[in-house]
């Protein structure tokens, strides 16, 4: 292929729809890359989740990593959006942009004009890597990146196609980047000798998959240390060489499970999955256990850790109960994890919904929580979070921005999971008490959301601008019935301690 692409058929653009974009994403040659998509982070019953550009994952971990450039190639109106969201959320540093129109689209000059930026960009006194970005309009198109060099001066080039359609969520797309990399990393780390990585550990370590609060690396250090283990460089990694000392592990953490191309390059590295995390007492008892066997450590060692954090945890959370009927939802992929601490810690937690998928790497944590009666959601639809929290009438929903702005207009505390919830610790003795005092704040408050729901009600409506559902939402597939048995299982058991 020269760089020429396939015109986009009519109503190809980006508002074309899901399918239109499909086909003509095929049509021109990117069947091989969209069945990959399609088999990494599969769909639900619905078509996706609702999220912001997807594209906004793999965009966040190439601005995060030191020495490595993004470039994006895409509509103007979506380059626009992403580098907002991208300094919104803190990012300091440009992003490259190479606009095109209707003609260089079809011409294919719109990949000389890509392959001439890279060239530009990629100044080894500079950068380690340069990243560019396919978003919908140039992946329905074709646009090849696959075509371009591998490397210039020693600075690697890695294209992906990340399109609204083809990747359902942004967190998804962290791992699309993430495994990329991983992939580079892996091939030359087996071609010959690499740099050292920053810090290395002289013990054996442990790479975790996920984005983590920064004071979660240093809790799980701790808890490994009495098995002779250290945390390793985490992925998605702040600088190249961190990646040859994540895939240089004795095992890796899937903390977030659904980074499906990043934990298929740790396996081709010949290393060890684990799943779920150390949160409270069970979590870490089961987590710390299949560590310790994944990396071959003695059982005397693995007991000694349980001895040293499990009093620990368990002091913490009776020091910090929750006494509250909490729905826990988001596009993270930590959802289970919070659930089962809020759970752990006495909390009632009906419902759990996720827009990630379904994978072997969350499997603990759903058998967990569903042999306590929580109704788990994977690729939950934003219409399913809000029928579970109608049905349930939480004290406290942890949520997306529509449902938090939905479940106060009811008169329910709620709060953003991603800003609020994931910006606590949550392994350790550290996690086992920092909900406890967000779920007070905000449940001791909802006396005064209801008057405040009583004081505005009818203003602005129907004319005020929302999300604004026009149907009633459809509950969760058997939500209601597991609901209505576990109230009933637990009148019972109240009725028989009565007498």
């Amino acid at each position: 292929m020269d760089g020429s692409v396939i015109p986009p058929q009519s109503g190809s653009g980006c508002h074309g729809g899901r399918e239109t974009m499909l086909e003509a994403a095929r049509a021109a040659g990117k069947s091989e890359q969209l069945d990959q998509l399609l088999k990494d982070y599969p769909r639900g019953p619905h078509d996706q989740p609702q999220s912001m550009c997807p594209a906004f994952g793999s965009l966040r971990v190439g601005l995060r990593m030191r020495r490595t450039a993004t470039i994006l190639s895409g509509s103007a109106c979506c380059v626009y959006g992403l580098t907002f969201t991208s300094h919104f959320y803190g990012a300091k540093r440009t992003v490259g942009y190479v606009p095109f129109n209707s003609e260089t689209l079809v011409r294919g000059q719109l990949y000389e004009d890509i392959r001439n930026a890279v060239y530009e960009t990629a100044k080894p006194e500079n950068y380690d890597a340069v990243v560019v970005i396919n978003l919908c309009v140039p992946t329905a198109s074709g646009v090849p990146l696959d075509r371009l060099p591998k490397v210039i001066d020693g600075v690697r080039i890695i294209g992906i196609d990340v399109p609204g359609f083809g990747v359902p969520t942004h967190a998804e797309a962290k791992d699309v980047l993430s495994g990329a990399m991983l992939r580079y990393a892996r091939l030359e780390a087996e071609a010959g000798p690499v740099q050292r990585p920053n810090n290395k550990a002289e013990l054996p370590t442990v790479t975790m998959i996920g984005e983590l609060f920064p004071a979660d690396p240093v809790g799980v250090g701790a808890l490994l240390a009495p098995m002779g283990l250290a945390v390793g460089p985490q992925v998605p990694s702040r600088e190249w060489r961190d990646l040859y000392g994540a895939l240089d592990c004795a095992v890796t953490a899937a903390i977030h499970p659904f980074y499906t191309a990043s934990v298929r390059e740790m396996q081709a590295a010949g290393r060890p999955i684990v799943g779920s995390a150390p949160v409270g007492v069970d979590g870490t008892e089961a987590w710390l256990s299949a560590i310790g066997k994944a990396a071959n450590v003695s059982a005397d060692k693995i007991d000694a850790a349980k001895a040293k954090f499990l009093p620990a945890i368990r002091a913490v959370i009776e020091a910090n109960p929750i006494n509250a009927r909490i729905t826990v939802s988001g596009y993270e992929g930590s959802e289970l994890l919070v659930a089962r601490l809020l759970m752990e810690a006495g909390a009632e937690v009906p419902y759990v919904g996720t827009a990630c998928p379904r994978t072997d790497w969350s499997a603990a944590d759903r058998d967990w929580l569903e042999s306590r009666g929580v109704h788990v959601q994977y690729r939950a639809s934003l219409e399913q979070d809000v029928a579970a929290m109608r049905e349930v009438k939480p004290d406290l929903a942890l949520g997306t921005t529509p449902l938090v702005q939905k479940a106060k207009s009811q008169g329910i505390p709620a709060l953003y999971f991603t800003n609020m919830v994931s910006a606590r610790p949550l392994f350790g003795p550290a996690g086992a008490g920092s909900m406890a005092a967000i779920v007070a704040a905000q449940t001791k408050g909802r006396e005064r959301f209801s008057r405040m729901v009583s004081f505005f009600e009818g203003v602005g409506t129907p004319d005020t601008a929302g999300y604004g559902w026009k149907d009633v939402p459809k509950d969760p597939p058997g939500f209601k019935e597991r609901y209505r048995k576990v109230r009933e299982a637990k009148a019972k058991a109240a009725q028989a301690v009565g007498n």
